[in-house]
């Protein structure tokens, strides 16, 4: 009876052995389709485009940016991404593929994120925002060499508003435009606004237990990441287009360029980065930040495009903030449909937007320039 047992045991272990090789053979020979089809779909023509990534020395450590565009001549537009520490090195290569035909993409994972915090490491404890805005016009500058251009394109996303707003208050002479998604104002007025509609929408869907998890954290300000996290897990689930959390899992198995020890860094990079500037009791200096403090005075046309049911960022604070604003030309616009991640989910509509309002500034500088460099000296 035992020997019989024991090879039942032994036929059982062998055939889930079997099964689990065989899946992970599957999803390697799977993964390797994948990034083969999106390779092919996102061949750059190196004698008319570029399409590379290198770490550079910015700020005294090694960081991670890349560039991708089917023609040098056009503008170079600075992504500066969310988080903070969310960086944007482990997307697949088709998302937002469509830009490169109109712009050079410039991706930088900043200090403490993604590839630069593999290389790198953590954030310094005397890391603060002024030293990240002073890394990101490091960036810009070396974009500008790079490419040969005059100026740059910024786009910041979220987390990446702040920077970019001190960026272009700092140096407009290194910008044809700035513009927002997911723009950032002030962080306190923010939360409260996001979490009265996160709740409001909760009411309305019936939705007892988002109701009981928003009702008991209360309103903000939190004296936990947990409290702010409930927030954020709610508005993410009402976010309109918002990949569901196995459509991510597959994204990084399956199309994803990421490595495991890339997937890694960046997941350490995240919480670094946030525990660093929120901090474990929400007493970081993100928490203080109020961008109108700078002055509302602008030397660079301001384009915010906002989700109209941003849950992080709410619409009303983000256009009221424009509104308040002084610059050479600015313009607010509210995409229906789209929440805060609104340039991965309404990525054709963002391009359109881009194409239309911004693209132009940068053209136009550019051919009077060449104009102004080309006549003959008096």
């Amino acid at each position: 009876m035992a020997s019989k047992l024991w090879r039942l045991t032994k036929l059982t272990f062998l055939t889930l052995l079997g099964i689990v090789l065989v899946l992970a053979g599957t999803g390697i020979a799977y993964r390797a389709y994948e990034h083969h089809r999106i390779a092919k779909a996102t061949v750059i023509d190196a004698a008319k485009g570029i399409d590379e990534g290198r770490f550079v020395r910015i700020g005294g450590i090694d960081q991670w940016i890349t560039f991708r565009g089917r023609d040098r001549e056009n503008p170079a537009l600075l992504l500066l991404h969310g988080g903070p520490g969310v960086a944007i090195s482990p997307y697949p290569r088709d998302v937002i593929f469509s830009w490169t035909k109109d712009f050079t993409l410039v991706q930088w994972d900043q200090r403490g994120a993604g590839k630069t915090f593999g290389r790198s490491g953590p954030l310094a404890p005397d890391v603060t925002i002024e030293r990240m805005v002073a890394d990101g016009l490091e960036v810009a500058e070396f974009v500008r060499r790079k490419l040969h251009k005059q100026k740059i394109v910024l786009l910041g996303l979220s987390w990446g508003t702040i920077l970019g707003i001190h960026m272009v208050k700092a140096r407009p002479d290194l910008f044809y435009a700035y513009v927002g998604t997911g723009q950032m104002v002030n962080e306190q007025e923010g939360e409260a606004m996001a979490y009265s509609q996160v709740l409001d929408k909760a009411r309305a869907r019936s939705d007892r237990n988002a109701v009981k998890e928003l009702e008991a954290i209360g309103r903000p300000p939190y004296d936990s990441q947990e409290k702010l996290g409930v927030q954020r897990k709610w508005g993410r689930a009402y976010e309109p287009g918002a990949p569901s959390n196995w459509r991510l899992i597959w994204t990084i198995l399956f199309e994803s360029p990421a490595s495991f020890r890339d997937v890694k860094d960046y997941t350490a990079g995240v919480v670094d980065s946030q525990n660093h500037f929120f901090g474990q009791n929400m007493s970081g200096p993100l928490n203080a930040v109020d961008l109108r403090t700078l002055g509302l005075n602008f030397g660079v046309p301001i384009f915010v495009f906002q989700g109209a049911e941003d849950d992080v960022a709410p619409v009303r604070l983000a256009q009221a903030y424009v509104n308040s604003m002084v610059a050479p030309q600015k313009q607010f616009v509210a995409i229906t449909g789209a929440g805060h991640t609104a340039l991965n989910t309404k990525s054709d509509e963002f391009l359109t937007l881009m194409d239309r309002l911004v693209r132009p500034l940068a053209i136009e500088s550019q051919v009077q320039g060449q104009l102004s460099t080309s006549s003959p000296s008096r």
